[in-house]
């Protein structure tokens, strides 16, 4: 007796075509799973005899040998449950073997037949797709399978009702596309007292998604500031949320198993590993910066991030994404998300004010900014001091800007860049694979004025290469919300002023 059912392997957000196969013959009672199979895709023949069991149903007394192919491909978690107590069936005969051909079948099974929810359903789904197959998954995955668009997706509650769907006793309702909820609260600029430089310089963030530093004292409002932030991006598209999506539930981070429509915002604390930041750890699951992929990252108290794992950062801030090496296998992760940052002059965050700035000041300052290396700082677009807001300003009634007036300008400004050629429409793209071309693209639309101060300060404040490209793209961002198609002087002049790295000198 043999039989074979199509399931798949994941690598990242990437899936691998493997196939189940068992065979039933005469000899001494046993059940192996062999082909590069991790300990818990070994202990599914317990979870797979007690499901049967369930049904009333025995393994016969005979050899079984069950297949996972191809064999050099390593296989890790519990969704095999559900295509090897398949393949058992169609082998044992119970289950018609045309009726699970042509479907691509994942799911974990529990002790008394359920079927659990597993992670990674909608790259499943959309290889599926690609195969013309059809999916057979957990009903609580229907929801984020069937997103992958025109697909017969199959989602039963339990291995009764997808034996009886398939043998026709029972019809199963195909699931429809869900959305996970948002588990936020809208947070709005109304409710930022002050700090108007501040708040100027992350509308200019979030209409080029430019990477942000705030340096301030304590409870100044750079994590106020920070939240806000996702408030003022557009949101996500169709492309966007489906790779958002796909990440966080190959992560397992998919709470209601549905589509993500908002911008991801994490905020990783500081004593967070190198794995938990770029990825990594037993099964290479993606970290922190793949989980803001196409969002916002907010590493607050940057100084007190190792500098190892703060490092790790710049080569993925480059090229928008991550490779998790292994010894046997690597694997790529996206990780285009916009860097937010926020961290004190000093360990005791008071420098600069001399009722209560520590004996060691100035150089307290300096040793505490030396934490972070010159190469990461210089990944940031816009750094800003963010000052202590003064009582005056703590009691005022008068309204602040609330966050749809600056998402408006900021959409405004996107759209103006779309709507004029040549204004680098994407200004949002962290990727600068040919910066030389930006900056030229850039250069076309620079003011005679705006062009001999960008030289002068190259000369004065010896921008490197990168730096350089930086101020450009964060002149044009300002350009694009004043809706001028030329960058002038006053344009640079802002941007120039966001490098000067105030306290860090």
């Amino acid at each position: 007796m043999h039989s074979r059912i199509a399931t798949v392997a994941f690598r990242g957000i990437e899936t691998i075509d493997v196939e189940v196969q068992v065979h039933i013959t005469n000899s001494l009672p046993s059940m192996a799973i062999v082909g590069l199979a991790d300990k818990s895709v070994a202990e599914s023949k317990e979870r797979v005899r007690a499901a049967l069991s369930s049904l009333g149903l025995a393994l016969p007394s005979k050899r079984i040998a069950i297949n996972l192919s191809p064999a050099d491909v390593l296989k890790e978690g519990a969704h095999f449950d559900l295509p090897i107590a398949v393949a058992l069936l169609v082998a044992m005969g119970v289950m018609p073997e045309d009726s699970v051909i042509d479907c691509l079948i994942l799911g974990e099974l529990s002790l008394n037949g359920s079927l659990q929810p597993v992670s990674g359903v909608l790259s499943a789904a959309l290889a599926a797709s690609a195969s013309d197959r059809r999916l057979i998954c957990p009903a609580a995955c229907g929801g984020e399978a069937a997103w992958a668009g025109s697909i017969d997706v199959i989602a039963p509650n339990d291995l009764t009702s997808l034996l009886n769907h398939l043998r026709g006793a029972q019809a199963l309702t195909p699931p429809s596309p869900h959305v996970e909820p948002d588990q936020s609260t809208p947070l709005d600029m109304a409710d930022l007292k002050g700090q108007e430089t501040a708040r100027r310089a992350l509308e200019i963030a979030a209409a080029g998604r430019h990477n942000f530093l705030m340096i301030g004292p304590p409870g100044a409002g750079k994590s106020m500031l920070a939240a806000r932030l996702p408030g003022l991006l557009p949101a996500l598209d169709a492309r966007e949320a489906l790779e958002v999506t796909m990440l966080h539930s190959v992560a397992g981070q998919l709470s209601a198993g549905g589509l993500i429509q908002q911008r991801p915002f994490r905020e990783p604390h500081h004593s967070a590993s190198m794995a938990a930041l770029v990825g990594g750890g037993a099964r290479a699951k993606p970290g922190e910066i793949s989980l803001a992929h196409n969002g916002v990252l907010f590493l607050d108290e940057l100084a007190e991030f190792s500098r190892p794992v703060l490092d790790a950062l710049r080569q993925p801030l480059e090229t928008g994404q991550v490779v998790v090496a292994r010894a046997n296998h690597h694997v790529t992760y996206p990780a285009r998300f916009q860097l937010v940052a926020a961290m004190n002059p000093c360990r005791c965050g008071y420098l600069g004010d001399p009722a209560r700035a520590c004996s060691r000041a100035p150089q307290c300052g300096r040793n505490y900014s030396a934490r972070i290396s010159g190469p990461m700082l210089d990944r940031f677009d816009i750094i800003i001091e963010v000052p202590e807001v003064s009582g005056q300003l703590l009691f005022s009634t008068k309204a602040a800007e609330a966050s749809s007036t600056i998402a408006a300008r900021v959409a405004a400004a996107a759209k103006f860049a779309e709507n004029h050629e040549g204004l680098m429409a994407d200004v949002a793209d962290n990727d600068p694979s040919s910066p030389s071309d930006t900056a030229l693209d850039f250069g076309r639309y620079l003011s005679a004025e705006a062009a001999e101060l960008l030289r002068l300060a190259v000369e004065k404040q010896q921008l490197s290469a990168r730096g350089f490209y930086k101020v450009i793209r964060v002149a044009r961002t300002i350009a694009n919300l004043g809706q001028s198609q030329q960058v002038g002087r006053e344009d640079v002049a802002e941007a120039l002023a966001y490098r000067m790295m105030p306290l860090l000198a």
